[in-house]
């Protein structure tokens, strides 16, 4: 290929993945009432902690159509008498029972505000069974716009998957839909056409005939997110593996089409692959307890809980293409490795407020790096980091507003990743680093986390006041500027287009040999002995240079 086509094409490339970005990730400016009532720990919201779900559910294909209930157990944390659950229109809630009377409800848009009769007496455990039927939104772009997809295999048969992330999952199912309470454990019930498997999160616990259905039991017994929780089901084929990984025995299952069973057993090695790089980078996998499952779906993948989605068409990188143009993308397979790298970040460490998703999003996109470190060295990984600048947009910062459901801008992927990458750099240990991404994962094992706390936790294992670096990178869209001039013997230099107090030091290759300079905002000077014949600043770090 010559060089001009490859540039036209990996240009082309990059528009289509930020526009598929940034369809989950809006530019929204303003907000509404029901923005708020989505985002925020509402009143009702808050006296309330979520302990269990039991979500038992019939899908009829024909007509499109979800009904069924989910039972909700809670423990009281203060005395109320109203709360708040969430069920996104045209789906509709039928009546709410605790202890075997109907409850009244305001509803108001998406928010649906039940009034309680029964005393919530303070650490007591409650729980209500809300019922709900309707036609969910259907998902026009998913998983960027989306909701249920309603498919078909190329035999004819249904071909079904949720998805929600951002969109939260009250499209298609009545909870607390809001990040910063996940539930521990959760049993999902789904009733399908008999011809039919659904697949979700967890263990399969039970199949149960009746009539022509079957009803899937799957079991979850971790903390899950609320986005976490899929259906997929379709005509599935299934093969599985015992990985020997660091917490012992892990169950690997792949759910594909009967048609792709061939392609999945090859195209899936990238599985376990995955498992032995990421828990040498990040520590032992935090749900084995729940197993681990790829699942193809009629769209391109989502990162829900121990029952990963795939829609990758068997192809290495994206699609079949290299988002950073360097030939590393085509490596391995695009959707197992992000996809399953959220299950350290989404899954185990989770936003409380999606304002925060570069915490999903950064960590898991540089995850990809870490993959191509592990089986083909830092050399090539620093090329595939490196190669996906191209992609960032610098369009608005990476954390959004808070308390009104909205995400950052999609630069969270590749600025995120290249972020951290500069990271590693400030560290010097590549070994301080791996055990830093490791122990994150113990610290906030199982935890709904801020930014701020990942922001003291990276301080403080480094040893470096990283205020000033995150005050750049993650809430401006400013690019630090390296301006620099050489005078025979003299190198001046200073930073510009920076925010307060950034001071990020900087490693160079003077006359051949790396030199770290700590750059302010003010002209420093530094002298040496012979004239400076060469000078390169370390690609490594996401900056730009201007030589005066």
């Amino acid at each position: 290929m010559n060089k001009t086509l490859f540039v036209i094409l990996a240009l082309a490339l990059s528009a289509c993945f930020n526009a598929n970005a940034q369809g989950l990730l809006s530019k929204k400016t303003s907000f509404t009432h029901q923005d708020t009532l989505r985002g925020s720990i509402t009143p009702e919201r808050e006296w309330w902690d979520l302990t269990y779900y039991h979500l038992d559910i019939k899908v009829d294909p024909e007509n499109k159509f979800i009904s069924g209930k989910n039972t909700i157990q809670y423990k009281v944390l203060k005395a109320d008498s109203v709360m708040q659950i969430d069920l996104q229109s045209p789906l509709k809630i039928t009546k709410v029972i605790q202890d075997n009377i109907e409850l009244d409800i305001r509803h108001d848009g998406n928010a649906h505000f039940i009034k309680l009769q029964e005393n919530q007496d303070l650490n007591t455990v409650k729980s209500l069974d809300v019922y709900y039927e309707g036609t969910p939104k259907e998902a026009v772009n998913a998983p960027w716009d989306g909701g249920i997809s309603w498919k078909k295999d190329k035999n004819g048969n249904d071909f079904i998957a949720s998805s929600c992330q951002g969109l939260g999952a009250s499209v298609w199912w009545p909870c607390k839909d809001h990040m910063y309470d996940e539930v521990d454990s959760m049993l999902i019930s789904v009733n399908v056409p008999k011809d039919l498997i659904n697949v979700s999160n967890g263990r399969l616990r039970l199949v149960e005939r009746i009539g022509d259905t079957k009803t899937y039991s799957w079991f979850v017994k971790n903390p899950i997110n609320n986005y976490g929780v899929n259906i997929n089901i379709g005509d599935y084929a299934h093969f599985s593996e015992v990985y020997d990984g660091q917490g012992g025995n892990l169950d690997m299952d792949y759910y594909v089409l009967r048609d792709n069973l061939e392609k999945a057993k090859e195209q899936f090695k990238d599985a376990p692959k995955m498992m032995k790089a990421f828990e040498h980078w990040f520590g032992q996998y935090p749900f084995y307890v729940d197993g681990f499952k790829l699942v193809e779906v009629p769209y391109l993948g989502m990162e829900h809980q121990s029952s990963v989605t795939y829609g990758n068409k068997f192809k290495n990188g994206y699609l079949g293409r290299d988002l950073s143009g360097t030939g590393w993308g085509l490596k391995f397979d695009y959707i197992i490795i992000h996809e399953s790298g959220h299950e350290w970040f989404a899954n185990n460490i989770t936003n409380v407020d999606i304002a925060d998703m570069w915490i999903h999003e950064s960590f898991t996109t540089y995850s990809e790096n870490l993959f191509v470190d592990y089986y083909y060295g830092k050399q090539a990984a620093s090329e595939y980091v490196i190669g996906t600048r191209k992609n960032i947009n610098n369009d608005r910062p990476i954390i959004g507003d808070y308390h009104v459901n909205h995400e950052g801008s999609g630069d969270m992927y590749f600025k995120g990743a290249n972020i951290l990458h500069t990271l590693r750099q400030l560290i010097e240990d590549d070994e301080k680093w791996r055990q830093i991404l490791r122990e994150m994962n113990v610290t906030f094992y199982h935890q709904t986390v801020t930014t701020k706390q990942i922001e003291d936790y990276l301080s403080e294992e480094s040893g470096i006041d990283l205020t000033a670096f995150f005050n750049q990178y993650l809430r401006s869209v400013k690019i630090p500027t390296f301006e620099y001039s050489i005078n025979k013997k003299a190198l001046k230099y200073r930073w510009t287009n920076i925010v307060a107090d950034f001071d990020m030091p900087l490693e160079v290759k003077i006359n051949n040999e790396n030199t770290w300079l700590k750059p302010t905002s003010e002209w420093k000077t530094l002298d040496f002995n012979s004239n400076i014949s060469t000078f390169d600043v370390d690609i490594d770090f996401y900056v730009e240079t201007k030589k005066l």
